[in-house]
């Protein structure tokens, strides 16, 4: 039987020099039947049948005419579903990584430990050298709400569970109604929606002001989520208790914001999930042998819902 000629697949995005060639060696490893191109070097663009993105530049994706597959690097895809010039007759794919779940998963715990068990006020208590005890809750007294229930809500859900919490999940189908009962009873609140017209704003006063007094925000998905203005008003009143951040509207966070300097804010550079590219790779590898040999593939975004 007559092999099949390789697939010609361009690396397109915005990678520093060790990530690009972490990526280099583990996409090869995964699907080493295959020709890769980077976009900032000379390639058949003729050839090319899939393209593996992490945020490229918009226009990289044009002048592709055997291009039928998109898959990206990233969960998230509203950057690149913001490119006006991606091509609209092809399909694209996001990353849904079982190792990036459950990395998500851990930083969802570790903030909701450490809100319940007061770490950061003692942190806090620690700056100033101050020795003060405050009562302490069992994990089944203390509630937790996670927005958005795909692969990384459901297994930050399990992981909260499975530590006594009482958690639960809510997505926009659900709608509001569905919503203000959890946000009336929660002590903690862990944003994981994609970012969509419909969800951009939604950690604002509206919602802070149906939380208990005191609850925590862990917003773990995109900046866009927050209302910046509306979530330090919040702080500064009392009526939330701590926020910890890993996305901002502006990355990386400029120098001057005040969120590097609010102490009841904890900030981490966008680190909650980060993309390994030693699982990732095959999750990608996966789809482009699904595409060359017409299988259905996987992870599939649907444009009109923007994930």
């Amino acid at each position: 039987m007559k092999r099949a000629a390789p697939m010609d697949v361009l690396l397109a995005g915005n990678l520093g020099t060790d990530e690009r060639a972490a990526w280099s060696a583990a996409l090869s490893a995964a699907l080493p039947e295959a020709r890769w191109w980077w976009d900032d070097a000379p390639f058949p663009a003729a050839m090319i049948e899939a393209a593996v993105v992490a945020n490229p530049a918009p226009g990289r994706l044009q002048g592709l005419p055997r291009l039928r597959l998109i898959q990206s690097l990233w969960a998230g895809v509203d950057r690149l579903l913001g490119d006006p010039t991606l091509p609209e007759d092809v399909p694209v794919a996001r990353m849904v990584d079982p190792a990036m779940n459950e990395a998500m998963a851990e930083t969802a715990l570790w903030a909701t430990l450490s809100l319940h068990r007061g770490f950061f006020a003692y942190a806090r208590q620690q700056a100033g050298g101050l020795w003060q005890q405050h009562p302490q809750r069992r994990a089944d007294e203390v509630r937790a709400t996670v927005l958005g229930t795909g692969q990384m809500g459901q297994a930050t859900l399990r992981r909260l569970q499975q530590q006594g919490y009482r958690a639960a999940g809510w997505r926009r189908a659900d709608g509001p109604q569905a919503l203000a009962p959890l946000l009336a009873r929660s002590d903690v609140v862990i944003n994981l929606l994609p970012l969509t017209p419909q969800t951009a704003g939604m950690l604002g006063a509206p919602l802070f002001a149906a939380l208990p007094r005191g609850a925590g925000i862990v917003n773990l998905a995109r900046g866009g989520h927050l209302v910046e203005a509306d979530l330090l008003a919040a702080l500064d009143s009392g009526h939330i208790g701590h926020a910890v951040l890993d996305v901002f509207a502006a990355e990386p966070l400029p120098p001057v914001h005040p969120f590097w300097s609010h102490p009841r804010i904890t900030v981490l550079p966008h680190v909650a999930a980060q993309t390994d590219p030693r699982s990732a790779a095959r999750v990608a590898a996966a789809n482009l042998r699904a595409l060359r040999d017409g299988l259905p593939l996987q992870h599939l975004v649907d444009r009109t819902r923007g994930y």
